[in-house]
């Protein structure tokens, strides 16, 4: 969870993304979520109709009468859509409201007397119980003895009231260590397990509520004595009453219980796999981030809980078993069954627990790296680069990577990029193993994502956030350290260039109506899903960096160390890290200043206007969309960097102003032709100039492109393609700055006008202008002419060469030869491999490949190749055995479906495949999860017409409130109300341009 791949890693800039996937404890069917809930305003029930109806050639209102009573290709195909019933209700609807309509007749004098003094009688007594049992909420977010007159307590598994009624648990018992005993069987895919935990009693209490889910308990004991249990499995809790108040002190608390493995990608679940033999293997895994803790063993699951741990687990001789701490000692248990038992754990959350049960080999120096046997030759790299890379963190935090061993997993069947379990972290296999072709590209990817985990071994282990609501503590801080120690320790990956793109993703995604500030109220299971996204991890990475590029003289290393010291082995909140920072830090306040950028949804867009050497500098919240948003009076501490024409490359030229108001004046000492703000775009803000501004600004580039550096010319064409897609510019506008691309050469600019580009060719496509789309690339085709098929060694040549190419192929621009038994570069295979799947032989060699490849970077371009078929019949057949993982693991399905969808031949086939399978894909992936954000947005951000967006708010109206108001919902919304705009401002703009 502390690192996913983007599934649409086809572009350049998608090579990692710091986000997150794990599943909820509980899969939630949605189609059994009751009432409709509408989006926006159209309050329309979901009737399953065909969207390929929308063929090339047809607009959003060119279908008709006839052509709607066809059936949907789906339903041709042998599909049949899900069948919704409104009248069923979920577990936790048991306290929906019912409303009743008709009229009723009026009541007697005396039934209106008798009413009243009933009333009064009840109000009466609940204002005893109000004021005997005090108030319920803390203003810390933990939760008091919760009995106020609003608590509604629900009823448990047997009928009884149970005691609690709050998501969260109540701080009046917290774990002190937990002894863990675990049997695994992997021939039957169930485990038996036992929690001994010693508890303190913090203040006097009759009931001790935890986390339970999917489990059988057996018996329980409370200091000996075997104790009653009530459940409540909407929450996931467990409650033990007692007669009389606990006093203050520790107790015992004992449970036996049973389980299934689980057959998702969380909790303790079974994976497999199939060796060079063609022998299936089984093994078994844990994910527990960010609340799947419970499935394994009875818990305290939230991330204040820390306590330390025991572990010991039986298994097969023919296995071997990990977990967080070194082995201590294995019992031979006798028929074939032998017992390891761990050292005790540090003090630790319970999401940070793992334990593996298989049959992996490891090669070790200060660290070990483990994976299948038959993968043994593709963990070096891995190993050395964690070794370094544990070095530089050690020196850099100045706090000594606290556990005696650390081990590194590569999962067959694991949905995460990768999961920071506190010395044993596991990793996709794509994301920790290098083979012998596997190109320099493909170990920026896996430096990338081991950097990641290994920061988290301090930010998130070490010291970890109170709560989900401040994630970005944890995420935000590992994605910015992965950057720092790679440009260190490796600056041969121009990871530089990588960390521009992810920022320039971060400010797209924050340009939405459905963001959401970097700290935010979270409360529900899928609210905290949900804060695994882009704002937590790259916009948290980016305002660490605006900061970092504030200070001075390491001071940003000196609070981060103290930080660290501090809060060492406990949690924290943002205002702490800022509070720390402040302290090295005496020129400005840091607390305030970033709290603007925490609390704040959303990012200032900075407006200059120059007139002689007097600039006046505007700031207001910038929104691509603000036609529905609310009144936002937001002001941001901003440090405005600038540079000039008098000087503008070196770092020395850089010029700061913090702007903290609405508006100010900046007075320059001498008369400039222009000025650029944000300088090398490290601020987290986009600018728009004036007239005179831009007009000077494109008039130097188009002179001398090299007056501003490769990453200001980059973050030029990305804000004001924002600028242009909030209405703020004319298109023209922007065709006019791209006229100075024909003679760019450098990676930034280049692959970031082609990312701008290339969303506007996947729109046109879908609507058919495909000779506009085809052109769009005019500007880049002597730079596309000039790449070779040799061997390359620098990452970013062999970047912008795969960008280019890709584009070029995918336009058929250039003709290519391709022969898959040829040698081709690494970095190119998967663009010669989309061509071959464009012919059935070409797609069944591919096929071939993928099932017999045990490369696994070779793979997963095999995959893209595979899903990036026109044929109609490939499309449904990939599509089916992804999502069953009979033929093609479905940890591969939102790939798949983000592949498909990036083709006018597949778009409208993967749209309706998802909503005719959402019960299936909700039981695979967890409601608000990465997985099934990425799958959402995938289906729908290519569409721009009236229809399908009235089409995909029935659909998500349908789900219910589990479904229709999950944010990403809302952002899939808000981007096809964005692209029917664009399109309808801009086409003829285009047209006339091209």
């Amino acid at each position: 969870k502390g690192t996913s791949i983007y599934w649409n890693s086809l572009n350049p800039r998608n090579m990692i993304e710091n986000s997150m996937f794990e599943e909820e404890p509980d899969v939630v069917d949605l189609a059994k979520e009751s009432p409709s809930y509408p989006i926006d305003t159209d309050n329309v029930v979901y009737e399953p109709r065909s969207s390929r109806l929308l063929v090339r050639g047809l607009g959003e209102n060119d279908l008709d009468e006839d052509e709607e009573d066809y059936e949907s290709s789906a339903r041709l195909l042998g599909m049949s859509f899900m069948n919704r019933s409104s009248n069923q209700r979920s577990a936790a609807s048991s306290y929906i409201r019912q409303h009743y309509s008709g009229s009723c007749s009026m009541p007697s004098t005396k039934t209106m007397v008798v009413g009243v003094v009933v009333l009064v009688l009840v109000a009466s007594m609940l204002m005893v119980l109000y004021f005997l049992l005090g108030c319920n909420f803390t203003t810390a977010g933990c939760q008091k003895t919760n009995s106020t007159m609003d608590s509604i307590y629900p009823n448990s598994t047997n009928g009884e009231l149970f005691p609690w009624a709050d998501l969260r648990l109540p701080c009046s018992v917290h774990p002190v260590h937990y002894n863990i005993t675990l049997h695994p069987d992997l021939t039957i895919m169930t485990f038996q397990g036992s929690v001994s935990i010693l508890v303190q009693v913090l203040n006097e209490t009759k009931n001790i509520v935890l986390h339970s889910s999917d489990m059988n308990i057996i018996k329980a004991t409370f200091d000996g004595k075997e104790v009653h249990f009530l459940e409540y499995k909407p929450w996931q809790q467990i409650a033990f009453k007692f007669p009389e108040d606990l006093k203050k002190g520790q107790y015992v608390l004992n449970i036996t219980y049973t389980a299934n493995l689980s057959s998702s990608y969380d909790g303790f679940y079974n994976s497999s796999y199939v060796d060079t033999n063609g022998i299936k293997r089984v093994l078994a895994a844990t994910q527990f981030e960010p609340l799947a803790a419970r499935k394994a063993f009875p818990c305290f699951d939230e991330p204040a809980f820390k306590s330390t741990f025991t572990i010991k687990m039986t298994r097969e001789s023919k296995y071997i078993s990990l977990s967080n701490m070194p082995k201590v000692i294995t019992t031979d248990l006798k028929n074939g069954l032998e017992e390891d038992e761990f050292e005790k754990s540090v003090n630790m959350s319970t999401y940070l627990v793992a334990f593996i049960v298989a049959d992996f080999i490891s090669v070790s120096k200060n660290v070990s790296v483990y994976a299948v046997p038959d993968k043994k030759e593709q963990v070096q790299y891995a190993l050395d680069t964690a070794c370094k890379l544990l070095e530089f963190y050690n020196s850099f935090f100045k706090n000594e990577y606290p556990l005696s061993k650390l081990d590194l997993v590569a999962i067959p069947d694991f949905l995460a990029g990768a999961m920071e379990n506190w010395g044993l972290i596991t990793f996709r296999e794509t994301t920790l193993l290098v083979g012998s072709n596997s190109s320099a590209i493909d170990k920026q990817l896996v430096t990338s994502v081991i950097a990641h985990e290994l920061a988290h071994q301090w930010f998130g282990n070490l010291v970890t956030m109170q709560w989900w609501n401040d994630l970005w503590l944890n995420e935000g801080f590992a994605t910015y350290m992965q950057y720092i120690s790679i440009e260190s320790v490796f600056p041969g990956l121009d990871i530089d260039t990588e960390f521009l793109n992810v920022r320039f993703k971060a400010l797209a995604k924050d340009a939405l109506n459905s963001s959401h500030p970097v700290s935010t109220v979270v409360s529900t299971p899928e609210q905290v899903e949900e804060m695994f996204d882009s704002v937590s991890y790259e916009k948290g990475a980016s305002i660490l960096l605006m900061l970092n590029a504030t200070l001075t003289d390491g001071e940003f290393q000196k609070g981060v160390t103290q930080y660290l010291q501090k809060y060492k082995l406990s949690n924290t909140k943002s205002e702490n890290l800022w509070n720390s920072l402040s302290q090295v830090r005496t020129i400005f306040n840091v607390s305030e200043m970033m709290n603007t950028w925490t609390v704040h949804k959303g990012f200032p867009l900075v407006t200059v206007k120059r007139s002689g050497t007097q600039v006046t500098l505007t700031q207001e919240h910038f929104l691509l969309n603000a036609e529905n948003s609310t009144d936002d009076s937001s002001l941001w501490h901003i440090p405005l960097t600038y540079v000039s024409d008098k000087c503008s490359v070196l770092s020395s030229c850089k010029q700061v102003f913090h702007l903290k108001e609405k508006t100010a004046t900046l007075k320059l000492p001498d008369q400039v032709k222009w000025l650029k703000f944000n300088v090398r775009s490290d601020g987290f803000y986009i600018v728009h100039y004036d007239e005179e501004g831009w007009k000077d600004l494109i008039g130097a580039l188009k002179e001398d492109m090299n007056v501003l550096s490769c990453k200001d010319r980059a973050a030029l064409i990305n804000n004001i393609f924002a600028l242009s897609r909030s209405g703020k510019v004319s298109f023209r506008q922007v065709l006019n700055l791209m006229d100075y691309i024909r003679n760019e050469n450098e990676t930034a600019p280049v692959t970031e006008a082609l990312f701008q580009l290339g969303q506007i060719y996947r729109l046109l496509d879908k609507r058919s202008e495909l000779d506009l789309a085809s052109r769009m690339t005019d500007h880049f085709g002597s730079l596309m002419e000039n790449q070779s098929w040799d061997l390359e060694t620098s990452v970013s040549k062999m970047t912008l060469r795969s960008a280019l190419l890709e584009m070029a192929c995918s336009l058929n621009i250039r003709n290519f030869c391709v022969v898959i038994d040829s040698w081709i570069p690494s970095d190119l295979m998967r663009t010669v491999f989309k061509v071959a799947a464009q012919t059935d032989e070409g797609w069944g060699k591919l096929l071939d490949m993928y099932k017999h490849s045990i490369n696994d970077p070779e793979k997963h371009k095999t995959l893209e190749a595979l899903a990036s078929t026109q044929d109609v019949w490939k499309i449904i057949w990939i599509l089916q055995k992804s999502l069953d993982g009979s033929e093609i693991q479905t940890q591969e399905f939102p790939l798949v479906i983000n592949t498909i969808c990036k083709s006018f031949a597949g778009y409208l086939y993967a749209w309706d495949f998802v909503k005719e399978n959402w019960d299936k894909i909700t039981q695979k992936f967890s409601v608000g999860s990465f997985a099934i954000q990425s799958i959402i947005m995938s289906a729908t951000s290519q569409f721009s017409t009236k229809t399908h967006l009235v089409e995909a708010q029935n659909f998500f109206s349908s789900l219910g409130m589990k479904g229709s108001q999950m944010r990403i919902v809302q952002e899939a919304i808000e981007t096809i109300k964005l692209n029917m705009r664009w399109m309808e401002n801009n086409l003829n703009t285009l047209q006339s341009w091209l």
